[in-house]
């Protein structure tokens, strides 16, 4: 976990402690809905009143994954690059580091899941014509 941006030693050993080997959830989502980091609809019979932040879940377990986004959004680049994005869609600060959260909390199930290091994304290079490239 620690070869991820904005994850030490003690983040690492907090998110452990809570979630072990990961093989306890199916998926990342279900992993998320025990952090509390993924959005909850608010029902009440026929009434459903949209997408909201989870009040329940572990709490250690969230801060850490909070606290951990949050670091990454200003040294890592393409969590930065994410924070920013979230940002300018009008997002407030927590709501963007709760949705960076909630990426981050995929890619440690996965590397929990597969047993490996964390590699950052590749960048898709575009593509130009070479005729506009001339």
């Amino acid at each position: 976990l620690m070869s991820m941006p904005g994850i030490g030693i003690k983040t690492a050993a907090q998110i452990l402690l809570n979630i072990g080997d990961g093989s306890a959830f199916e998926t990342p989502g279900h992993l998320a809905a025990y952090a509390g980091i993924a959005p909850v609809t608010r029902r009440s019979g026929t009434s459903i009143r949209g997408e909201f932040p989870a009040r329940s879940g572990n709490k250690r377990l969230k801060n850490a994954l909070f606290y951990s986004a949050w670091v990454a959004s200003n040294h890592d680049p393409i969590s930065k690059a994410y924070y920013d994005r979230k940002r300018a869609e009008g997002k407030r600060h927590n709501a963007a580091v709760i949705c960076l959260a909630r990426r981050r909390c995929n890619v440690i199930f996965a590397m929990l899941r597969d047993g490996t290091y964390y590699q950052p994304p590749s960048i898709v290079p575009t593509h130009e014509p070479a005729a506009l490239a001339a």
